[in-house]
């Protein structure tokens, strides 16, 4: 029981599955750097306070250094025994630099401890999410220049519906992204008080200044309450939220991404470097990459129902149940991170077939509402317009012909107010072109979109 910093309240040791079940250093261990930080900024504060003296802060700081060098270095072994990250480094700091090491838990707890070192981990790592979302942007916004005035079917019901430009569909994904990115911002605002001093429910004795622990590690101020301090993930459960619909984003260009791939769509070709092939099936070119964030959407979204069901029932303050939060947001931090990176690495080599792109927004009729608006410019009444562009679609059906190529006999049988000059104008190009406006697909628009992105997105990195 000596290795425990409890087991004073102990007689008999504890079982050792219990022990392994119980642990959670193969989670949290990555988090040493924040420890340690977290420690080394309550040490100076405790010294400011007059609670520990200047040989002890010296001890410690001078400890707390060489651990975290033999950490970095792969020199330090972690115990289950000594459960978390928060008590293998104050325990490996005891062995080298004796009582002082002891001292350095006065006026905190691991409960306030966990909860510091958890933020100060999740405010850096949400900042690199955000830098990975700002570089799929970049990606997707030079794609979208060089396809300004590359015409596609755009689709509704998966169906044929109106010409668009991939430029314009790809800065749609720019647009969720950003949105993305201001979720995992505006969480960080929220997450950024520091629960430090707080200790295990209701605060400390000692005369400790939390502001200046909090000023030290980067925090907008401390926590107003002790018993939200340390009971608090909502910033966890924040995080996940945001994590999870960046994923369903993700997990919607997957698909369709890899729909574009099929042989049926045969609208673009993905790098070599990011699919595989079939083991019995040697014409094969799988699209793994998409498909394998399209499925880890699924295990993000998991992440944030166990967090919620995990403490929907909590009562204050901490319970153990609270050490599962940080299975659950790294795994989804983990998986988005690495989803982001594949996209951003994936996009630049993906192959545009423009032709076959082309070719498909020029049939299923994509130029329908084009003609109706026509009819309304002459005159029409919408829903007339509406009837009459619906019989021609009927009357090219049967034909097997598009839209354009309807005679004058067949427009005058359909509706007089139909004219052939009308049909005969109907070119997607010129249908994307009329879409001039702001919002519109235009590639006028497309490229004036680009530049604001451009210029909002090389601010964002100033």
């Amino acid at each position: 029981m000596s290795e425990k910093p409890w087991g004073g309240r102990f007689e008999s040791p504890t079982n050792e599955f219990v022990e392994a079940f119980n642990a959670s250093i193969d989670v949290d261990a990555r988090m040493y750097g924040e420890d340690i930080a977290g420690s080394r900024a309550h040490a100076r504060m405790l010294h400011k306070q007059k609670i520990l003296s200047d040989e002890d802060l010296k001890s410690i700081l001078s400890g707390l250094d060489q651990v975290f060098n033999e950490i970095e270095d792969g020199d330090f072994t972690f115990k289950i025994a000594l459960e978390d990250v928060h008590m293998n480094i104050e325990s490996r700091l005891t062995a080298l630099i004796g009582d002082a090491g002891k001292r350095l838990h006065t006026a905190r707890s691991r409960n306030d401890q966990v909860a510091t070192d958890t933020r100060l981990y999740l405010r850096g790592r949400t900042d690199t999410m955000v830098d990975h979302l700002r570089q799929l942007q970049s990606v997707l916004v030079v794609l979208a220049k060089q396809h300004a005035a590359t015409i596609m079917p755009g689709f509704t019901h998966l169906q044929t519906a109106q010409p668009v430009t991939l430029g314009h569909h790809l800065l749609a994904y720019v647009e969720m992204f950003e949105r993305d990115a201001e979720r995992f911002l505006d969480a960080r605002r929220r997450m950024n008080q520091s629960p430090l001093g707080s200790a295990a429910l209701a605060g400390t004795t000692f005369p400790i200044d939390r502001h200046m622990t909090a000023a030290e590690l980067g925090f907008d101020g401390p926590t107003r309450n002790s018993l939200d301090a340390v009971s608090d993930r909502d910033f966890i459960m924040e995080l996940l939220a945001a994590a999870s619909i960046c994923a369903v984003h993700l997990s919607r260009l997957a698909e369709e991404l890899i729909l574009w791939m099929s042989a049926q769509f045969h609208f673009i070709d993905l790098p070599d470097a990011f699919c595989t092939g079939s083991s019995i099936m040697p014409q094969k070119k799988n699209p793994d990459m998409p498909e394998l964030v399209r499925g880890k959407t699924g295990r993000i979204i998991g992440g944030l129902v166990a967090m919620l069901t995990t403490v929907k029932g909590l009562p204050l303050a901490y319970n153990k149940d609270m050490q599962e939060d940080k299975v659950a947001i790294f795994d989804a931090f983990d998986n988005l991170q690495g989803s982001l990176r594949v996209f951003a690495d994936m996009l630049p080599g993906m192959k545009v077939n423009k032709q076959t792109l082309h070719a498909a927004a020029s049939s299923g009729f994509a130029t329908a509402t084009d003609l109706a608006d026509a009819l309304v410019r002459a005159g029409v009444p919408f829903r007339d317009a509406h009837e009459i562009v619906g019989k021609s679609v009927a009357h090219c059906i049967k034909s097997n012909i598009e839209l354009h190529q309807m005679d004058s006999a067949s427009c005058e049988q359909i509706d007089p107010r139909l004219k052939s000059d009308m049909v005969a104008a109907l070119s997607v190009e010129a249908c994307v072109a009329a879409r001039n406006h702001v919002g519109g697909t235009a590639p006028e628009q497309v490229i004036a979109q680009v530049v604001f992105w451009q210029q909002r997105l090389e601010n964002s990195h100033a």
